[in-house]
């Protein structure tokens, strides 16, 4: 029933100090004394969709579920803060359910300094939904956006990308700690974390950032899981390696827009190997993409969109 399962919540969830009001009341209150900027992120996140629970199991659903929210925030290069989690429950094995996710997101909310400050619970026939919103404190030098970027500027990314669907996309770790150094360390122009793809991220970014961009595919760095799903498909069909990384998606790696000086401190720095870069901002719009000949290509910004009809 509903009102154990609160009760499993309030043994469960740690406490924090920063919450000032947390389980048990209509709404939670928290300290946000030392925040001057608040960053919010939502993301929803449903079975058949995202994950497919009898496959991945509630833990990995669990932590997938925070991570992604975390990876928003990292990429606005906000500290987390808090999270309220919102669960669609199916009333078979629901309240099982909802521990052993809540067991999935609690190690990864006590590494990354989350409050668990909450939420909701409901049920019924359908599949697993679960919606989590997690709130994040800016840093001293303001959130970053997508709309920085300028000309010039190179394009980098934390990782390498494509072939997720493989495992990855549930066990990723959101790359909170690196954007918080970056972002402290040298000057970061604009940011996105690729979710969706990384050209039609890129293409995001650009947009908003009124610009074009170039990559180089020689520089892109490809997972070995893009390399394993093109191997294991055949036909007309078939994407390659390079194909995967541009257009696979739920990587959870930064695509980072920054100056030439910023790669150089970090190479002074000895810390270049926290970024590949891949390409450039341009002052043309539009995405291309530049073979290891030296041809170039428009690139279509390619990537995962929900389907929705009139």
């Amino acid at each position: 029933m509903e009102n154990e399962l609160i009760r499993w919540f309030r043994r469960r969830l740690p406490t924090d100090r920063r919450l000032k009001v947390g389980l048990g009341d209509d709404a939670a209150v928290l300290d946000l004394a030392d925040s001057p900027d608040c960053v919010l992120s939502v993301d929803l996140l449903s079975d058949g969709v995202d994950f497919v629970l009898a496959e991945a199991g509630p833990r990995r659903v669990g932590r997938k579920a925070l991570a992604v929210n975390l990876s928003d925030l990292a990429a606005m290069a906000a500290r987390p803060l808090a999270a309220v989690v919102a669960l669609l429950l199916p009333r078979k094995s629901g309240s099982r359910i909802a521990r052993e996710m809540y067991e999935g997101m609690l190690p990864l909310a006590e590494k990354y300094g989350v409050a668990m400050a909450g939420g909701d619970t409901n049920s019924w026939d359908g599949p697993l939904a679960v919606s989590i919103t997690v709130l994040g404190a800016a840093g001293a030098r303001g959130p970053l956006r997508r709309s920085g970027a300028v000309a010039g500027d190179l394009l980098a990314v934390t990782g390498p990308l494509g072939g997720s669907i493989l495992g990855r996309h549930l066990d990723f770790e959101p790359r909170v700690a690196e954007s918080l150094w970056l972002h402290n360390q040298v000057e970061l122009h604009a940011g996105i974390d690729i979710s969706d793809g990384l050209a039609i991220d890129l293409s995001r970014l650009c947009e908003e950032s009124g610009c074009g961009a170039e990559l180089r595919a020689d520089r892109i760095p490809i997972h070995d899981d893009a390399r394993r799903l093109a191997a294991s498909q055949s036909g007309p069909a078939a994407a390659d390696p390079l194909d995967h990384a541009l257009g696979d998606g739920e990587d959870f790696e930064l695509l980072l827009a920054l100056p030439r000086e910023a790669v150089e401190e970090l190479r002074a720095l000895d810390r270049g190997n926290m970024l590949h870069v891949i390409g450039r901002c341009t002052a043309e719009p539009g995405l291309r993409l530049i073979g290891a000949d030296g041809h170039s290509k428009p690139l279509e910004p390619r990537g995962w969109q929900h389907r929705l009809d009139e």
